[in-house]
Parts: C-alpha cells; structure tokens; sequence
C-alpha cells in the first residue's frame, strides 16, 4: 500500500507513523522536513513542500496512492479557495483516495451536530473550509471528509493551556465543546484511506460532549490547579466560541472503529 500525506503535522504524523508500523509505503510533506526524523528513521520518505508557496509542477503522487490533505485552507493571492484548488489540481487524476481533515467549525451556530447536520459556515475561515471540502468530493477520486471536533492529546489541548495560564472560561463557561483526542483522530483517518466505498463528510467527536466548566473543574482537580478566569464571548478567538455537542457515533460505525480515549476522563490523564 502507497500512502502519500500532504501536511505532515499533529494529526498526520500519527497517521503516517500507523502505516509504517503496517510496512506501508509512506511519503510525507512538511515544510521542515528536519521536524520529521523520526518518520524518515522509520523508513518514511520525507519531501520538503510548503502549500503557500509552491509553484507549478505535480506532486509526486502515483498511480493508486491513498492521499491524506490536512493542509488548512491556503491563503495566497490567487484566493484561499483557488489555491487549495491549484493544489488539489496537482494530484492530477492519481489517487485512488483522498481523506480530507475539515473541521466542525463548518456547522456555524448550531448547538446539536451529527451525520445529518447540514453546513451553515458563518465567517470567511468556515465558508473557505466548505469550498476546499466540495473541491475534495468532486474530484476524479474517492474523496471522504472527516470534520473533526477539537482535537486534544499530548501537548495539546485544555490540559496545557490551563497548565500554562492561558486558558479562559467563556462568562460561566456553559458553553459546550466536543473533542477528539489525536490518536483517535488518526485511527479514523487510517481507516478512512483503506474504507474507499465510504464517502461523504462527516463530524467526527468522542462520546462525552462537556462544559468549559466541567472539563476546566477536571483538570484543576486532576492537575492541582487554579480555575481559569472567566472572559466575555467576544473576547474569545473565533474558534472558541463554539456552543456544539458533536455526536460522531455514524462515521465510527462506517469504519468500524472503537475510540481508545472514549472520552476526556481517559484521553487527559494519557496525555499528561
């Protein structure tokens, strides 16, 4: 199996890493290929490429590749949405699969999300993740989406914000959040890229959507911590202003996957 990841980063080097494990073929992009020695010391071939400022030319992808694009929408002068299609253009008509890393971000203000949710992107971010996910669908391939809610695990997520001061409740923090830890996301990626009869977009999110609160009193509990300080809505980047609870239960059950970090109470104490 020939498996070709574009943006080898939090996401896809457990992915890639997953596959040589297997004794898959893996090539990587990054743009510090240096960053990524540990995947080349396990037989990865590792390519320098940055999607911003790539010119002319085709990736280097072959005949029946299985391709993973967690590339985040490209801005360039051309316009996000026709960069991430320049890009998507380079493929040619190689793959046999595209896997698409999207987020729930797209659903906008909606409070309950599942497989039957439709997009309702509000800022440009959203409705430039929706053009790049309708370029992966309609290409001369087997595309699949995969929006996953926040994706935490070590190093990132909650636990380190909190750790490091910098995490803020919103108001009372009665706003929910769904997640995913990283590993989980991978595993649904890697079965994603070998499942080609699945298709569509899908929301991707562990079992125990919670509170700001209640996931902020567990960590102060469980990491000896002070509580966060609260902090008006509008204060808050964009992407933190989420009020959804993300039910993932279909795609897992397309793939056949079982989470290994079913909710934050297991995916937090593994990662610290």
């Amino acid at each position: 199996m020939r498996i070709f990841i574009l943006g080898c980063g939090y996401t896809g080097r457990r992915v890639a890493a997953g596959f040589l494990r297997r004794g898959d073929a893996v090539t990587i992009t990054a743009r510090d290929p240096h960053a990524l020695g540990d995947l080349a010391r396990m037989g990865a071939r590792v390519i320098e490429f940055e999607a911003e400022n790539a010119g002319p030319g085709t990736l280097p992808v072959e005949r029946g590749d299985l391709v993973l694009h967690s590339v985040p929408v490209i801005e360039g002068t051309a316009g996000p949405v026709e960069r991430t299609r320049e890009l998507l253009a380079r493929f040619g008509e190689e793959p046999a699969r595209v896997v698409y890393i999207s987020t729930t971000g797209v659903y906008g203000p909606v409070r309950d999300v599942d497989e039957t949710t439709p997009v309702n992107p509000v800022t440009e971010r959203e409705r430039m993740r929706v053009a790049a996910e309708e370029l992966v669908l309609s290409g001369p391939w087997s595309g699949l989406v995969l929006r996953p809610a926040a994706i935490y695990g070590p190093g990132r997520g909650i636990h380190v914000s909190m750790a490091e001061g910098r995490f803020r409740l919103a108001g009372s923090g009665g706003n929910y959040v769904s997640r995913i830890h990283v590993e989980d996301l991978a595993s649904h990626a890697m079965a994603g890229l070998l499942a080609v009869e699945v298709g569509g977009a899908w929301p991707v999110g562990d079992e125990l959507p919670c509170t700001s609160r209640e996931i902020a009193e567990y960590c102060s509990a469980l990491l000896d911590l002070p509580m966060p300080k609260p902090i008006e809505m509008n204060q808050l980047h964009e992407t933190r202003r989420a009020d959804r609870r993300v039910d993932g239960r279909a795609i897992r059950r397309e793939l056949q996957l079982t989470l290994r970090y079913p909710t934050y109470r297991q995916g937090i104490p593994a990662s610290v």
